[in-house]
Parts: structure tokens; C-alpha cells; sequence
């Protein structure tokens, strides 16, 4: 997915799906993040640590969780899109080696603000959860 032309509210169904958005899940991306947003949590960087206080290996932060919703939203929006509003819920891990695949549906178009509910499935189940509220553009004249 790439970002591309903004849509206009006008453009935009309830109902309508977003692409699917599949991110590896590497172990330097899984650090990076971390470190990026200043959470220095061993079970985000230290496997070793991380199993011993019972993960199975290091784990994505809610950080860089919410920060791949905004992404998968943006993108499909487009880069003049405001994003208004983010509630994500968390439940299965991101670890290392698998993909969370990112899907998404329109749910409201109220005048220039668009719901979109949001899913990031993993090898585990969801990882993530929730929804984006984005204000696209005024129509062009």
C-alpha cells in the first residue's frame, strides 16, 4: 500500500474495505521501535530477560502498535488527512519472525470525519483492535 491522492469524505462508503497491509515483524523493527519511542523495557529488547519473566521471546511496545494503526490509515487517506482520534486495544503479542496483517473497514462518514475499524491479526489472534477517526479535506472547488 502506498500513500496516494487524499480521498475527500464524499469518496469514502461506509462499508468500504481498506487493502490488506501485511508487516513483517523483525527483531531489529521490534528494538527499533522501542528505542525510537524511548521505551527501554527489557521485554522489548532483551529475549533473555523477556523469557525469564515469561514471554516467549521479546514483544512489540503499544507504542509501536498504534503508531502501524495510524500508518495503515493514513496511508489509505492520504497524507492531507488529519487523524482526530485512536482507540486501539491490545491482546496477542507481536513477536519476532511472524506478520501482523493489517485490515480495516469504514464504519462512519460523518460530514468530513471517517470512522475506520481496524484489526491486526497476527499467527495468535488479533494483536490489535480498535478504531481511527481521520478529517479528510474540504471538497475542492
Amino acid at each position: 500500500m502506498s500513500i496516494s491522492a487524499t480521498k475527500r469524505a464524499a469518496e469514502v462508503t461506509v462499508g468500504e474495505q481498506l487493502p490488506e497491509l501485511p508487516i513483517p515483524l523483525t527483531r531489529t523493527m521490534i528494538v527499533a521501535t522501542a528505542i525510537a519511542s524511548r521505551d527501554y523495557q527489557d521485554v522489548h529488547h532483551d529475549p533473555a530477560l523477556a523469557v525469564e519473566r515469561g514471554s516467549k521471546d521479546i514483544f512489540m511496545n503499544i507504542l509501536a502498535s498504534n503508531g502501524f494503526v495510524e500508518k495503515y490509515v493514513v496511508e489509505w487517506a492520504g497524507p492531507a488527512a488529519v487523524v482526530k482520534k485512536i482507540k486501539v486495544r491490545l491482546g496477542a503479542p507481536n513477536f519476532p519472525g511472524d506478520t501482523m496483517t493489517m485490515t480495516g473497514s469504514v464504519t462512519a462518514v460523518e460530514g468530513r470525519r471517517v470512522t475506520v475499524e481496524v484489526k491486526g491479526m497476527n499467527s495468535y489472534g488479533p494483536h490489535a483492535s480498535g478504531f481511527v477517526v481521520v478529517e479528510l479535506p474540504e471538497e475542492s472547488a
